[in-house]
C-alpha cells in the first residue's frame, strides 16, 4: 500500500501504497511520489501515469498529506471523486486541543493504545463542513492500513488518532470523531486537482469518523 535506470520499458511508479487486509509492511512511504519512465510511441508514459492514478484514488484522497496529493502526478483529465452518501456516526460533543483540533469518542474502544509509527488499520469517513462525503474506506469495502505518527497522513489524524497536547490516543475498538481545521489538514491551497477541478478545496474544514480496527500484524 524501483527504479534504478531509465529505460524504454515503462517503470512502474516509485511508492508504496499500503491498504487492504493483508498489506505489506514498508519502512518508509515517500512524500512527493515520481514516475521515472522513457516516452515512447507505445503510450508508456501515459500507462504509468495512470497506474499512478488508480494508487493515488485507492489509498484514499482524504487522508493523504498534502506533499502526497499535491506532488502526485496523475492525467489531466481524470474524474473528480464520486461523492455519496454515508451514515455517519451519531452525534458527540467535541472537545478543543490547544491545535485547533476538535474530538469526541463516541465509542471509547477496549484494546492496546494506537502505537506511534506503527501500521495500524481504521475504517473512515471523511465529510466537509457541510456534511459533504468525499472519501470513505466503505465505499471501497476494505480497511486501510497506515503508519500513524511520523507524519505520512495529515497533521489532524496523526493527533487525533495518536494523541497528543491533551488528545488521548485511540484504543483498538474505538470509534472518535475528528473535526480537523485546515492548518492541520490541507491549509491554505486546494488539494486533490485534476483536469483544473479541485476535490478538496482551499482552507477546508474536515469531519471524519474513524473506527480504529486494530494493529497490524
Amino acid at each position: 500500500m524501483v527504479i534504478s535506470t531509465l529505460t524504454n520499458s515503462v517503470s512502474k511508479p516509485n511508492f508504496i501504497l499500503n491498504q487492504g487486509l493483508k498489506p505489506k509492511p514498508i519502512s518508509s512511504l515517500t512524500l512527493k511520489p515520481t514516475i521515472y519512465c522513457s516516452s515512447d510511441s507505445n503510450g508508456g508514459l501515459s500507462q504509468a501515469i495512470t497506474v499512478a492514478k488508480r494508487e493515488v484514488f485507492t489509498l484514499g484522497l482524504g487522508i493523504l498529506t498534502s506533499a502526497m496529493v499535491i506532488g502526485a502526478p496523475l492525467e489531466a483529465n481524470a474524474t473528480r471523486i464520486e461523492y455519496y452518501a454515508t451514515v455517519g456516526e451519531p452525534p458527540c460533543e467535541l472537545n478543543y486541543a490547544k491545535s485547533g483540533l476538535g474530538y469526541c469518542d463516541v465509542s471509547p474502544g477496549f484494546g492496546d493504545n494506537a502505537p506511534l509509527g506503527e501500521l495500524i488499520n481504521i475504517h473512515y469517513t471523511a465529510r466537509f463542513a457541510d456534511g459533504t462525503v468525499f472519501d470513505s474506506s466503505y465505499k471501497r469495502g476494505r480497511y486501510l492500513t497506515m503508519r500513524i505518527g511520523v507524519g505520512k497522513v495529515i497533521k489532524g489524524l496523526d493527533q487525533g488518532i495518536g494523541g497528543g497536547e491533551g488528545v488521548a490516543p485511540m484504543a483498538v475498538g474505538g470509534r472518535r470523531k475528528l473535526q480537523i481545521p485546515p492548518a492541520l489538514a490541507y491549509g491554505p491551497e486546494p488539494a486533490g486537482c485534476f483536469g483544473g477541478e479541485c476535490n478538496i478545496p482551499a482552507n477546508a474544514t474536515l469531519t471524519y469518523d474513524i473506527n480504529f480496527v486494530g494493529v497490524y500484524k
